[in-house]
């Protein structure tokens, strides 16, 4: 009866492949085995044809899977054409299950999981079928072997005895077999939630296509993992046999934008106050920095990457930088880009070592413990988002440098335990540190007091100094507003704990008005969600203009022979992809003058707290680019050359007195120039024969 049953199945997917897969079936033929095994399969079309059919295969996957593949052997093909070993893979089920939600009804049923390769396995070959050689006699046996372990014979079948067996590889079946660890994907999440993983377990042709950081869609039968049996828990850990694998390049594809969302997102998009309204959205607990709001605002939104015809890229994420005093609100605000960020990796600095930003080759369990497994880090998972990285300055020296090329040319690569491999990072990076003693030194220049290497900072587009000077008008500002905050968020909890509490709905909004974002969390990350997936603004002639005249008018002073360089065109850049982000923040295809003119203004003010020389006041891009300004290492030439001169009429060296004194007659500052010479002992590049003397190296 079984049979009979199997039977009708087998003949009800022949027809199903005559009708509607001919074409497919017949080019699997003139590929199979070289170039292609599998038959992909779309549920949906076996929905359309055979809806209980289709729905069948969802409950009994095992069964009708088998039913599928016998149908394919036996399909009317050429005489010398066999599809012997061919795989049928289902993929497009109508609804995915999130990873959160598996559950044990769906065991042994066929299911849809989506999310972001975490870790994946070397492809290695696993045995299906292995035969066994007796020691004893030379008879042979075949043992078919199961995910439980490695199976060897009880006895022989000859001669009856137990072993010894020795397995025969040559005779032996082996496939291709990869683990991949799956987790949920950051838009998916709303802020703060952890996400959950799977593991998938593939074989054949589909191993190989996927590496970590790709966002997947993965169909296949759920299984209980027994694992070890000699442990007596009751309780099992889940595994998927993964039937198809597809990756999917749709950028925040999760992200569900319902017609109405859309009516909304237009809507707000045509408000006049649109940037107000943008900024009073993002941490609006924190008061003030309203220009360092709307960059990051812009930071979420991005500038357009552009494909060149020669293959090129160029980046159109921003990259941006906080550096400022204790408790002025940097890690909130960027903690909060966690909430709007329709994808976002949070971390911090102090407990993230480079592998965990970037990737690493490890060797666990998940590898069986022999092999090795690459684990995506924090900027791979961030992989067309936003990667919030606190402390930054908390960072090993050697983790920090992993993070250059990842910013840069937005990959990273891996060289490890035979593993070779370029992961994909193409993720803004938002960034906070405190300067180098913890608060700024007004009379100190600013590149002393990051300690970030200038390679780094230099591959930022913004950087922001957040300080904190008394005021009494801002403070009394401050006070008010962090009153307020605290006041509305009493009344808030007040309500919601206490039963009997009498404040009236119209008190609390009225409270908590200044404190709640002008648009809902929620329906931000739709806006910035929607705006990416589609808007590409081109520039038109006006904001060319006004971004090439503010550009050349800033190199102009820098033409004279002695002046410093002010900007390179890594400013020029950033330029551009700001005023993208800005046309793309109010839905336009066009990046007018305003967007210019509103983002020269951010990146003028950004230099001028951070570019400028602080002794002439002029502004140098060696201040960022290389650590140390114009003025500051035609002084390092002079002192140098100054020691060199004056050692030459002394044995022991030059007095430190009299180099000090030569440096006055030539206008340098005694303080100065011993601070320098401190440096470039530091440095290595002058030593001290003794107390009162100075020799070069």
């Amino acid at each position: 009866m079984a049979q009979a049953a199997n039977q009708e199945l087998v003949d009800r997917f022949e027809e199903f492949y005559r009708r509607y897969y001919s074409d497919d079936v017949a080019e699997l033929a003139r590929q199979y085995p070289r170039e292609s095994k599998s038959l992909d399969l779309d549920w949906r079309d076996l929905y359309q044809m055979d809806p209980d059919l289709a729905d069948d295969y969802i409950n009994h996957p095992d069964q009708l899977g088998e039913a599928a593949e016998e149908a394919l052997r036996l399909y009317d093909l050429p005489v010398d054409v066999s599809l012997g070993q061919a795989h049928v893979r289902v993929f497009g089920l109508e609804e995915t299950t999130e990873i959160r939600d598996i559950r044990a009804e769906h065991l042994n049923t066929l299911i849809g999981v989506q999310g972001m390769v975490r870790k994946a396995t070397d492809v290695m070959p696993k045995i299906q079928s292995a035969v066994f050689v007796c020691q004893r006699c030379g008879a042979e046996t075949e043992v078919p072997q199961s995910d439980a372990g490695f199976q060897e014979p009880y006895q022989c079948e000859s001669c009856e005895r137990q072993g010894p067996f020795k397995l025969d590889p040559e005779r032996s079946e082996f496939v291709d077999a990869q683990k991949l660890r799956i987790q949920e994907s950051p838009e998916g999440l709303s802020g703060g939630e952890t996400p959950q993983s799977i593991d998938i377990h593939i074989e054949d042709d589909i191993t190989g296509e996927v590496t970590p950081g790709d966002h997947i869609t993965a169909t296949g039968v759920l299984r209980l993992d027994q694992g070890d049996e000699s442990t007596d828990s009751p309780i099992f850990d889940l595994y998927m046999e993964g039937s198809s694998v597809v990756v999917e390049d749709e950028e925040f594809e999760e992200m569900d934008i319902t017609e109405e969302d859309k009516q909304q997102i237009i809507e707000i998009s045509e408000r006049e106050d649109i940037y107000e309204q943008m900024v009073d959205s993002m941490a609006p607990a924190i008061y003030g920095h309203r220009e360092a709001k709307l960059a990051m605002m812009l930071q979420l939104f991005a500038g357009v990457t552009k494909e060149l015809p020669d293959g090129s890229r160029i980046r159109g994420d921003l990259h941006m930088l906080l550096i400022g005093d204790p408790g002025t609100g940097k890690s909130q605000m960027i903690s909060y880009v966690q909430n709007i960020a329709p994808r976002s990796v949070y971390t911090s600095g102090k407990g993230s070592s480079a592998a965990g930003l970037t990737a690493a080759a490890v060797r666990d369990d998940f590898g069986d413990g022999q092999q090795w497994s690459l684990e995506a880090g924090a900027l791979v998972l961030a992989d067309q988002g936003v990667a919030a990285v606190d402390e930054l300055d908390k960072m090993a020296d050697d983790d920090r440098s992993a993070m250059h090329e990842a910013l840069e040319q937005q990959k990273i690569s891996i060289s490890k335990a035979g593993i070779n491999a370029t992961l994909k990072a193409r993720c803004s990076l938002l960034g906070a540190a405190n300067p180098k003693y913890g608060r700024f030194d007004q009379y100190e220049p600013i590149g002393e007091q990051i300690d970030l290497e200038p390679a780094l900072i230099s591959r930022f587009d913004l950087i922001f100094t957040v300080t904190d000077k008394p005021d009494p008008e801002e403070d009394a500002k401050l006070a008010r507003h962090i009153i307020q905050t605290n006041y509305a968020g009493e009344l808030n909890t007040q309500n919601d704990n206490i039963a009997n509490a009498n404040h009236s709905a119209e008190e609390i909004d009225s409270q908590t008005e200044n404190v709640a974002p002008a648009i809902e969390a929620d329906l931000l990350r739709k806006y910035i969600a929607y705006a990416r997936r589609n808007c590409y603004p081109t520039m038109t002639d006006e904001a060319k203009e006004a971004i090439e005249e503010f550009y050349v008018d800033l190199r102009s002073k820098g033409q004279d022979e002695d002046a410093p360089v002010p900007v390179t065109a890594r400013q020029l850049e950033a330029l551009v992809r700001l005023a993208e982000a800005s046309a793309r923040l109010r839905l336009s295809d066009r990046v007018e003058a305003e967007d210019a003119d509103r983002v020269i203004s951010i990146v003028r003010s950004c230099l001028q707290d951070i570019g400028v020389d602080p002794e002439t006041g002029e502004f140098d891009a060696d201040v960022v680019e290389t650590g140390t300004s114009k003025t500051q290492r035609d002084r390092i030439k002079n002192i140098k050359g100054l020691i060199k001169e004056i050692e030459q009429d002394f044995d022991e060296g030059a007095p430190i007195e009299e180099v000090l004194d030569r440096a006055e007659e030539i206008g340098m500052d005694a303080d100065r120039a011993e601070h320098e010479i401190e440096k470039l002992k530091e440095k290595g590049e002058l030593y001290q024969p003794n107390k009162d003397h100075l020799r070069s190296i």
